[in-house]
């Protein structure tokens, strides 16, 4: 692959936002917020360094949008407050200024909180019990507790708390906003059937299952009008379940992106384990599907190291953008790197052990050097 006229390096466009190439940085969970969720003092390099790098898309860290149920973790950052928007305001003029696109990820834990520093109970669909334990990497332990069954009235604040958060990230100078509706978390847990046990509205059949996607995205646009971009996140797998697969194949994987592009969404951001894998088995991705029945941009994220990888999946058609997770935080500089036809350094998971935090990872990294 020569990387002079890669199509990585292709400068494309969001609604109407330009983003000088292809190459994103995936919302990865950092902990490492002060304890009243405002971004932590180490934040700030953390995601410039990645603009420096080259990536022209950077969704951030997973933050909580209400000061009630949805906060998932210990040292998460959150948007719930105009305090910690604006503590986000110095990371948003160092990113744009380098020339990168900064969006806000906007995310409520539902059942799967670890932490809430409100100590408040966790809230779901129904009260289901999630599979698996909590993650000690995000200062968790033991099994997950049982969630309180969400009213309609803890429903309709959830949705607002979604709304609020937006208006703030627009206001913070975020240049826009991702709903998280993937990975196990509270609006996954409405689409997901064994997590959602409900007999109104938002229960049985997939179109109620999708109705608090639908009512979030639906409000939140007309709240922030057409500047701000606004995207969806979604996965099959699940932090507490890596197995599950949307039971409708297809048919849902068609339902549910067409409905994202009639609630006014810019785009649609997929994860998998390995990107371009299939999605049901057999056929096209889960990124080839949302492009086929949104026809909006998508950005796919999973497994991608190799920039050749990266490159076939854009110049195939599945997706518009490519999002880098753990490969990116040991390269915060991987799009100059290959750019520039140097050697990408292989991700060591001692960087997220014993804590995921940035205080870990820059111990690490002082540490393999002092070992070079």
């Amino acid at each position: 692959m020569t990387t002079t006229n890669s199509i990585l390096f292709k400068p494309s466009k969001i609604a109407n936002t330009a983003i000088n190439n292809r190459l994103a940085v995936a919302p990865m969970t950092r902990v490492s917020a002060e304890s009243d969720g405002k971004v932590g003092p180490l934040m700030k390099g953390y995601y410039e360094n990645y603009a420096t790098g080259g990536f022209g898309l950077i969704i951030t860290e997973g933050l909580y949008t209400d000061e009630l149920h949805s906060q998932a973790y210990l040292n998460q950052p959150g948007i719930a407050t105009s305090a910690q928007a604006d503590s986000w305001k110095p990371i948003i003029a160092a990113v744009h200024l380098k020339g990168a696109v900064l969006i806000a990820q906007l995310m409520h834990g539902g059942a799967l909180s670890q932490y809430n520093h409100l100590s408040k109970p966790s809230i779901a669909p129904s009260a289901v019990q999630p599979k698996g334990k909590q993650m000690p990497a995000y200062h968790g332990e033991g099994a997950y507790k049982l969630p309180q069954a969400m009213t309609e009235q803890d429903i309709e604040v959830a949705v607002q708390g979604f709304v609020d958060a937006a208006l703030r990230a627009e206001k913070a100078g975020f240049a826009g906003v991702e709903i998280h509706g993937a990975n196990g978390y509270l609006l996954d847990q409405f689409l997901t059937e064994y997590t959602n046990q409900r007999e109104d509205s938002y229960g049985g059949s997939l179109a109620n299952r999708l109705r608090i996607y639908q009512q979030i995205l639906t409000a939140v646009r007309e709240s922030v009008g057409e500047a701000l971009i606004v995207g969806v996140r979604f996965s099959q797998k699940k932090v507490n379940d890596t197995q599950y697969v949307w039971a409708g194949g297809e048919e849902a994987a068609k339902s549910t992106f067409a409905m994202i592009k009639e609630c006014g969404a810019d785009y649609i951001h997929t994860t998998e384990p390995l990107l371009n894998n299939a999605a049901f088995g057999e056929g096209e991705s889960l990124a080839s599907l949302a492009k086929k029945y949104s026809g909006l941009p998508v950005i796919a994220n999973g497994g991608v190291s190799d920039p050749q990888l990266a490159t076939d999946v854009l110049e195939s058609g599945q997706a518009d953008f490519v999002a880098l997770g753990k490969i990116a935080l040991s390269n915060q500089d991987w799009p100059n790197t290959v750019k520039n036809s140097n050697s990408i350094k292989g991700f060591n998971y001692s960087m997220l052990a014993p804590l995921v935090d940035l205080e870990n990872a820059q111990r690490f990294n002082k540490d393999e050097l002092g070992a070079a």
